[in-house]
């Protein structure tokens, strides 16, 4: 992996580039539209191949991109038969790099559902917790995500 801390551009005081904010922005938009698309192959593909993934309260994590792929097939049966759109919208992302190279990346998220004549509602509200690393090839992975939900104070 590569240290993300070495990347070009200025650092501000984070320690973090403009580049690799931006990636990281890119990154969250491409991984969460797999998700809300059901394409749950490419999300977990966005995981390293060790990497967990913890979203419901009191839930064990999904490790491996096999065992992420499982949980969320699982997961979106409820909505099985149920013409639901759900959108995931990350915000307020805060990225602080780690002594190992990774990156703590610390997120505001809300989701979005909506069906056919309704209105959107927004619930639950989140904060995600992950563990980024930089790949050999240059892309970004998840290396953990842990979801806690605000509504489980």
């Amino acid at each position: 992996m590569t240290d993300v801390t070495d990347m070009t551009g200025m650092a501000d005081v984070t320690g973090v580039t403009t580049d690799l904010y931006t990636r990281v922005q890119q990154f969250y938009a491409v991984q969460m539209q797999a998700l809300d698309g059901g394409r749950f192959e490419e999300y977990a593909a966005t995981f390293t191949k060790d990497g967990s993934f913890q979203h419901s309260p009191n839930a064990e994590p999904a490790v491996g991109r096999d065992g992420i792929v499982t949980e969320l097939v699982a997961f979106h049966k409820r909505y099985d038969g149920d013409p639901v759109q759900r959108r995931h919208w990350f915000n307020q992302i805060v990225l602080e790099p780690r002594a190992d190279g990774s990156l703590q990346s610390t997120v505001y998220a809300l989701v979005v559902t909506v069906r056919p004549g309704g209105t959107p509602v927004i619930a639950p509200s989140c904060l995600v917790h992950d563990v980024l690393v930089v790949a050999d090839d240059g892309g970004i992975r998840t290396r953990s995500r842990r979801i806690d939900h605000d509504q489980m104070f």
